[in-house]
């Protein structure tokens, strides 16, 4: 019998589960499916028959969904967590976790007390381009820093939102992923940050980030993101006392030079990181195993992100990031 899921959010990135999860996931079945615009018909499901609902508690109280998976806006998270968390079901969220480390941390809190699996859905862990480079880390012997680029352009079909206060942008949707990859690639937690956005939430969503971070070994990561017009960047930098790597996850490739040998090369094969996400979350449920990315996980890379707001708010000074408690 497949696990049978119900969906929360249809967008663009939505769409992408719906089409794994109609066509490429036999261990699991989209049995229903929530959406905002109930109205707009959805090509994917023309043939098939799963009730569209315009509220997610019907969703989640639906007898037939045995889990659920989130695509909605991180403002909706919270509540959709909880939810589910009160009725018992696994619950699978698309990064960031929530807007903010408290609310993230609720929904943890809640989950844990509870016994139900809560897994965020970082993506990025399961690169083919990142998963190589990991693998070749321990080559260049102990690490002295690193540097992330990923510049990220604004799609032309993109709706224009009036910018609101108190909103989050680049930082948080684009940066989340590098602030979760940093403990992935190290093992070890980031401690301290700083940060300078191109303008503070009391006006609107950023669009561009520097931060710099240090973690519990003292590395230091560098990371640049942004939101462009145009021409997508996604590299690491990484080096070492015995060599450099680098690995572009854009094009998937990974590069290195070390100790004497010449300069190498590899071209990655892509996988297709949703996938492979919604494989591990089925996975976990299957066999009562903890998820490869959880809830904490999530929380930590958002406690991060409010340390970097924290500190561009204090004019890039040095904030510690809170505990997980």
């Amino acid at each position: 019998m497949s696990l049978r899921i119900g969906l929360i959010g249809a967008g663009r990135h939505g769409s992408r589960y719906i089409h794994h999860l109609l066509h490429d996931l036999p261990e699991a079945s989209l049995v229903a499916l929530c959406r905002k615009r109930i109205g707009e018909g959805l090509p994917a499901l023309s043939t098939k028959d799963i009730p569209l609902y315009g509220d997610y508690r019907d969703l989640i109280a639906d007898p037939r969904v045995e889990a659920v998976v989130v695509v909605s806006p991180p403002s909706l998270s919270p509540e959709i967590c909880l939810q589910a968390v009160k009725v018992g079901k696994p619950i699978l969220i698309e990064k960031p976790l929530a807007p903010t480390g408290d609310e993230a941390g609720a929904m943890v809190r809640a989950a844990e007390e509870a016994g139900v699996m809560l897994m965020t859905a970082q993506t990025m862990r399961f690169d083919s381009t990142i998963l190589l480079l990991r693998d070749h880390l321990p080559e260049i012997g102990r690490l002295r820093y690193a540097t992330f680029t990923s510049r990220i352009e604004t799609k032309a079909s993109a709706q224009v939102q009036v910018p609101t206060a108190g909103q989050r942008g680049a930082l948080l949707e684009i940066g989340v992923h590098l602030l979760d990859l940093v403990p992935f690639l190290t093992g070890q937690t980031v401690v301290n940050v700083r940060c300078e956005l191109d303008q503070l939430t009391t006006i609107g969503p950023e669009t561009m980030a520097i931060v710099q971070a240090q973690t519990t070994s003292g590395l230091r990561c560098v990371m640049d993101i942004a939101r462009v017009s145009a021409g997508r960047v996604a590299r690491t930098e990484w080096v070492g006392t015995h060599g450099q790597l680098s690995a572009d996850w854009c094009h998937h490739r990974v590069t290195a030079v070390i100790g004497d040998r010449g300069p190498q090369e590899w071209v990655v094969q892509p996988q297709q990181t949703i996938l492979a996400t919604l494989r591990a979350f089925v996975h976990a449920i299957e066999t009562k195993t903890p998820p490869p990315i959880t809830g904490r996980d999530g929380w930590r890379a958002v406690e991060v992100a409010d340390a970097c707001y924290r500190s561009a708010e204090q004019g890039g000074a040095t904030v510690n990031v809170a505990s997980l408690r």
